[in-house]
């Protein structure tokens, strides 16, 4: 808890860079997405996979996909700490090996404020990385009085097309994501949310923009490529 209280206080909850003031994100070239898929039945063996799209024609330029030993065990809350170095790794190697194709931003298959103690997988990369960052979550995480009753699936329902979005507010009255539907061929929403150097607007447009299907391509495509490297 100390250490996630520590890095939580480097978290940047707004825009950075010039591309994200854009309404069309001129000057994004390069969008990342990242995946870590278990081996079945073997918690402790996962590939990890980092994909870098073009912008905004969502081409993969780069993909590393990497079987990693799991050691730390999991604790609800503190995914982060047993996924995210591998994660790291992963992006250290392309700046390493490919820096011209660093991506810009990262999608991230998981919760950035969107947490219990509003320090998610997608900040905790953000911040080691130094990367804007923005989770990218298909379930709702119960936290601060957020609950998957019957008036949230009746304001899910509400979202008739894509683009559409409502606000998460807790309890707390802290706005800690957004829902949104993120194409028309999909009812079942994404719950975006804010993981570092990126506001939550931003975050929303920028993942509308890279959804063909109801996932956004970057995670779409680590997921899928993580899950073949396993089959081979």
């Amino acid at each position: 808890r100390r250490e996630q209280a520590r890095l939580k206080a480097s978290v940047v909850e707004e825009d950075t860079e010039e591309w994200q003031r854009d309404a069309d994100f001129t000057g994004l070239e390069r969008v990342g997405g990242v995946d870590l898929s278990y081996v079945k039945e073997d918690d402790r063996r996962a590939c990890a996979s980092l994909v870098v799209l073009s912008f905004p024609a969502l081409e993969v330029l780069y993909q590393d996909c990497r079987m990693v030993a799991v050691s730390a065990p999991y604790v609800a809350g503190f995914l982060a700490f047993r996924e995210v170095p591998f994660l790291v790794e992963a992006v250290q190697r392309l700046q390493q090996q490919e820096p011209q194709l660093q991506p810009q931003v990262l999608l991230v298959d998981g919760n950035g404020l969107l947490h219990p103690r509003g320090f998610g997988t997608a900040c905790h990369l953000g911040v080691l990385t130094d990367l804007p960052c923005v989770g990218v979550a298909k379930n709702l995480l119960q936290v601060d009085g957020l609950v998957r009753d019957e008036l949230h699936r009746e304001q899910v329902r509400s979202l008739q097309r894509s683009g559409e979005t409502f606000p998460l507010t807790g309890t707390s009255g802290k706005v800690l994501g957004m829902v949104l539907r993120s194409c028309n061929n999909s009812s079942k929403p994404l719950y975006v949310s804010v993981g570092h150097r990126v506001s939550l607007d931003t975050a929303v447009r920028l993942v509308r923009a890279c959804c063909r299907f109801r996932v956004p391509e970057p995670i779409r495509q680590a997921d899928i490529r993580s899950r073949e490297y396993l089959r081979k």
